[in-house]
């Protein structure tokens, strides 16, 4: 069977993203520049709330009595939850893909019988998190943990985004050269122009955290983890390699670009 390409003239640029995606990204940047503006004009100043871990709580914690930011600071954890769900439902798609292109173990690409969903994928990841987690609360008592989960952990996930936003524009700038003709199920508006714009942003805010040197901590752990990735792959994920049907695509796209 054939897999779909369509012209040039016939990929609609007039598609819309999901509002919901829109939505959610208009809120989360209202919000940050919210707490960038207001914080520092608080009694205490940038020089308090500059180097603050909850900087939102303690700008409640400046307005209003301790009880009452308390309870405004459950907004936040409805925030976190909406977090929380994203990052399952994206390391279950990264786990089942890597699974199905023969780099992670052929079982983690199971998917659900009615639902159709990668669920063993997200069982795993979730169960390995999970034993993270209480490793470090065990090993290194509550506060030293939450030093740890807060810190190392969260600016691994961090740089890890940042990496994995810089190497998506690159993506999409190659299949915007490579493959125009395919058939999108969106088209980005901003083309090639945003995709450089995005690799510069992304570039640059690495740079400046690596500044940090909490920040570096992360970073050096996340090679760490790179480099594991890389021996395993080359001892044993390289002899288990399948074709995936992204690259299945591109090689018979390829093809029938070189007998035309």
């Amino acid at each position: 069977e054939e897999l779909p390409l369509a012209s040039e003239e016939s990929v609609d640029p007039k598609r819309d993203m999901p509002k919901g995606i829109i939505l959610g990204m208009t809120t989360l940047l209202i919000a940050a520049l919210l707490v960038l503006w207001l914080n520092p004009s608080l009694p205490q100043g940038s020089a308090a709330y500059g180097h603050s871990g909850e900087p939102i709580l303690d700008g409640f914690r400046a307005m209003v009595p301790a009880s009452l930011a308390s309870v405004l600071s459950l907004a936040a954890v409805i925030g976190l939850l909406a977090s929380f769900h994203t990052i399952i439902f994206a390391k279950g798609r990264q786990i089942f893909s890597l699974s199905r292109a023969g780099y992670f173990p052929p079982f983690l690409s199971l998917t659900h019988g009615v639902h159709k969903t990668p669920h063993v994928a997200m069982l795993c990841g979730s169960a390995v998190a999970l034993a993270i987690m209480f490793f470090l609360w065990f090993a290194k008592g509550a506060e030293q943990s939450g030093v740890i989960i807060g810190g190392t952990l969260l600016n691994m996930a961090v740089f890890g985004a940042m990496l994995s936003y810089l190497l998506q524009a690159l993506s999409f700038i190659l299949l915007r050269i490579k493959l125009p003709a395919i058939e999108r199920p969106f088209v980005n508006p901003f083309g090639i122009a945003g995709g450089v714009a995005t690799i510069v942003i992304a570039a640059v805010t690495i740079l400046y955290q690596l500044f940090d040197p909490v920040y570096r901590q992360g970073v050096l752990w996340v090679a760490v983890w790179f480099a594991i990735a890389i021996i395993y792959f080359a001892l044993m994920g390289r002899h288990k390699l399948v074709l995936s049907p992204e690259e299945k695509f591109a090689m018979e796209h390829k093809a029938k670009s070189q007998q035309a």
